[in-house]
C-alpha cells in the first residue's frame, strides 16, 4: 500500500538535511501526472548507503541466498513479450532505451523478436491484472507464488537467476499493463532495476523507485546513479559485502564526479 502523499511530502522535506540530498527537479517529460519531484544531488555516502541496501538481498528467495554481487556481464538483449489487453510495447521499448542511453555500460538492446534468433537474458512480460497470480505460479510453482503473494502483497515482479560466481544468466520481469500509466511506468522502471541486479527494496530510502511506499514511474538520477555504480568494471559479481565497502568508496565518487551529482559546497556561515 502506498504512503498518502502529504505524508510522503512531509516526510522529505524533514528528511532532507539528514540524508544530505539537494537540488530538487519536478519530474521529467513522460513521467505520469502527480509523479513525485525528484532530487539531482547527493552526497557519497547517501549513495554508498543505498547501493549496498539495494545490492544485496531480495524479497524473494528461491533456494539459497544470494551471498554477493549479481549482475550481467557481457551485451544485455532484452525481449519484450505482449499478452497484455493494453498495447504497451512501443511504450516499454521506449524505457528500455532509455536505460540503454543513460546507463551505456548496461550494453543493453531490444532483442529482435526472429525465429532462430538467441534467447535473450531479459524476458519483460506484458500482462493483465487479473493474469498475474497464474503467471507467478506458472513461473515458480503454486507454494512459492502463494507464500511471496503473501508476504509482498506485489503489483508486479521480478525473477532473476544467477550463477555460482554471481553472474545473472536471465531475468523475467512481470508488469501491469491495464491498470494505467501510472501502475504501468512504476512497474517498468522499478521492474527493470531489479532485472539488472539491485535485487532488494529499501523502505528508508527516499530517492530510490525501489522504496515500496513511493510510486515514481521515472529513471530518477538517484536510481541512474546507482546502476551506473553496479555496472562499472570495479563492481565485478560475486563481491562480498566487505569487499564492496572496500572499493565503493572510490567507485562512488568517481561517478558523482562524471555525472555530477556531487552537492556544492556551502559557503562559510550559509545555511541550506
Amino acid at each position: 500500500m502506498k504512503r498518502p502523499l502529504v505524508a510522503a511530502i512531509v516526510s522529505i522535506a524533514s528528511l532532507t538535511a539528514a540524508f544530505a540530498a539537494s537540488e530538487r527537479q519536478t519530474a521529467p517529460p513522460g513521467a505520469f501526472p502527480g509523479a513525485p519531484p525528484q532530487y539531482t544531488r547527493f552526497a557519497d555516502a547517501e549513495l554508498q548507503r543505498g547501493f549496498m541496501a539495494l545490492a544485496f538481498g531480495s524479497d524473494l528467495r528461491v533456494g539459497a541466498a544470494p551471498r554477493g554481487i549479481r549482475r550481467y556481464v557481457g551485451p544485455i538483449r532484452a525481449q519484450l513479450i505482449s499478452g497484455g489487453s493494453v498495447d504497451r510495447s512501443a511504450a516499454m521499448a521506449r524505457i528500455v532505451d532509455e536505460y540503454a542511453s543513460k546507463i551505456p555500460t548496461l550494453h543493453l538492446s531490444v532483442a529482435a523478436a526472429s525465429t532462430g534468433a538467441e534467447p535473450a537474458q531479459v524476458e519483460v512480460r506484458l500482462i493483465d491484472e487479473k493474469d498475474f497470480k497464474s503467471a507467478l505460479r506458472d513461473a515458480f510453482g503454486a507454494k512459492i507464488a502463494k507464500a511471496f503473494v503473501a508476504r509482498t502483497n506485489p503489483q508486479c515482479m521480478t525473477s532473476v537467476k544467477s550463477d555460482a560466481d554471481g553472474v545473472i544468466t536471465h531475468s523475467v520481469s512481470f508488469i501491469i499493463v491495464d491498470k494505467g500509466d501510472d501502475v504501468f511506468l512504476d512497474c517498468a522502471y522499478h521492474e527493470l532495476l531489479h532485472a539488472f541486479g539491485l535485487s532488494n527494496h529499501d523502505p528508508r530510502n527516499y530517492w530510490t523507485t525501489l522504496n515500496q511506499d513511493r510510486m515514481v514511474g521515472y529513471l530518477s538520477v538517484y536510481d541512474r546513479a546507482l546502476l551506473t555504480v553496479l555496472y562499472d568494471p570495479r563492481i565485478t559479481p560475486g563481491l562480498s559485502v566487505s569487499q564492496a565497502r572496500a572499493v565503493l568508496p572510490g567507485v562512488v565518487h568517481d561517478i558523482s564526479q562524471a555525472l555530477n551529482l556531487a552537492e556544492p559546497a556551502q559557503k562559510p556561515g550559509k545555511g541550506r
